[in-house]
């Protein structure tokens, strides 16, 4: 039995064709090149802050700087004669005035602080507290009460690995080593910072085990989430809306969101109803044979670097600063990623940074770093009248 032959028109074969080329191709990871910004001269002010010797710095995990120059410093400070060594509640929130000088402390005993990540202040002076511990944000009036709180931290008496807390999104974590339960509208589970528009919503980086944004209106109620955990391929640059410890967050005044997915090596931008709009990346060229203040030297170290921490100046031109782990520099970019300039590196010295961990940009050459690993906050004076080819410009 012969099988007859079907002809098909010229036309539509070549429609065929056409269909088959256009198809979408999934998508090569493309490295991004590496650039050389300008080194950034500054000074680090020795001794700024004046308190007691019976008032020694643990490690600092944020720093926030008001309308009035105050400074507000997140101190862990441990428990130096009483355990547990291992998991102790560690929180103190520390006011400074615009001089160094310390004024209060803010918070003591308040029940959402057991180990507070990030602290911002609004545009109204309220402080906010955003704690990972305790899986709460935290909002206290300049008077120092607390006048809202978000999330809700687990209940004393109950099992601190409650299923909801277990599993960090990996499909490992927790004595069962089950994957993280799904996320629940207005819980957190390892925030780690806290932003706002223009119209007073809240976004707060939903962090550690969440890997989400976490949007409320100006009274705390829920609006949306957006993002899931998942990896950021070679080159940083697959999978966007998706995080690896999403751990600092800002909003510019055009209401676009940067969230610093530290895990996944860079900075992700969205319209502030989630929709993602670009990449910014850490690539400036550094010394891959350096080796790290804390952990091993890589052998095959990635072109793009973590940020850590993020803020944006309030100046007629907006610039975001940024910082990574290592080198350890601290990066002056335009909004839209241009890596404008840089400072600093990793290291114990003055003007060096171990673990940056936050930051506070009251002005565009005013930076504050809370140099978490260095036990220390260091105001930052950045001089760019001085500024020289990146070759030649050193601190």
């Amino acid at each position: 039995m012969k099988r007859a032959l079907v002809r098909l028109p010229f036309a539509a074969v070549f429609a065929l064709v056409l269909t088959l080329v256009m198809l979408p191709v999934p998508r090569v990871s493309a490295q991004q090149p590496t650039v050389n910004p300008p080194r950034i001269p500054f000074d680090s002010v020795p001794d700024y802050f004046k308190y007691s010797p019976d008032m020694n710095l643990g490690e600092v995990l944020g720093v926030a700087v008001n309308s009035k120059g105050h400074v507000l410093i997140l101190n862990h400070p441990g428990s130096a004669t009483s355990g547990p060594l291992y998991g102790n509640a560690t929180t103190q929130l520390l006011e400074f005035d615009q001089t160094g000088k310390f004024l209060r402390e803010v918070g003591r005993g308040v029940y959402g602080l057991g180990y507070a990540h990030g602290v911002r202040y609004d545009k109204y002076d309220n402080l906010w507290v955003v704690d990972k511990g305790t899986h709460a944000a935290i909002k206290f009036n300049p008077a120092g009460y607390v006048t809202m709180n978000l999330g809700r931290r687990p209940e004393g008496p109950d099992d601190p690995g409650e299923l909801y807390y277990r599993g960090n999104g990996l499909g490992r974590g927790g004595a069962e080593g089950r994957a993280a339960s799904q996320h629940v509208d207005g819980n957190f589970r390892g925030p780690t910072d806290i932003a706002w528009d223009s119209d007073d919503n809240i976004y707060v980086s939903d962090g550690y085990t969440n890997s989400r944004v976490a949007k409320f209106d100006k009274h705390g109620n829920w609006v949306k989430g957006w993002g899931s955990r998942n990896t950021g391929g070679q080159h940083a640059n697959e999978n966007p809306g998706q995080f690896n410890t999403p751990h600092n967050i800002a909003v510019d005044r055009q209401n676009n969101v940067y969230v610093a997915d530290r895990g996944n090596r860079r900075i992700q931008v969205f319209d502030r109803d989630g929709k993602f709009l670009r990449f910014i990346f850490l690539n400036a060229a550094y010394d891959k044979s350096r080796h790290p203040v804390l952990g091993n030297l890589s052998m095959n170290p990635p072109d793009e670097t973590a940020p850590w921490a993020l803020c944006i100046t309030n100046t007629p031109t907006q610039y975001l600063y940024t910082a990574d782990s290592e080198p350890g520099r601290l990066y002056k970019l335009t909004l839209d990623g241009k890596i404008l300039g840089m400072l600093g590196e990793s290291g114990h010295e003055l003007g060096q940074f171990n673990w940056p961990h936050g930051l506070a940009c009251p002005s565009e050459n005013e930076v504050y770093v809370a140099d978490m690993n260095n036990w220390r906050v260091q105001k930052l004076i950045l001089h760019p009248e001085r500024q020289r080819p990146t070759s030649a410009a050193r601190h």
